[in-house]
């Protein structure tokens, strides 16, 4: 899932090198950490959130399978 995330947010940004994300794992939740430059916070974000949203969707649908909750965060 990091890799998917990475590689979906990476194709969106103008710093791909900046993105990282971090995973942490509890039993039931995995809570997903995006952090990219500030100049391309608007970009993964999207109008209204809409990109933001479609990510988490994407995520939500291929962990289907895990019987996991997924959370996606995009930090400062």
């Amino acid at each position: 899932m990091k890799d998917l995330i990475k590689r979906i947010v990476q194709a969106l940004v103008d710093n791909p090198e900046q993105v990282e994300v971090f995973e942490v794992k509890t039993e039931h939740v995995s809570v997903f950490e995006l952090r990219v430059a500030k100049e391309d916070m608007g970009k993964v974000i999207g109008k209204k959130g809409r990109t933001a949203q479609a990510i988490r969707t994407i995520l939500n649908a291929a962990s289907g399978k895990q019987k996991k909750h997924n959370i996606f965060e995009i930090l400062e």
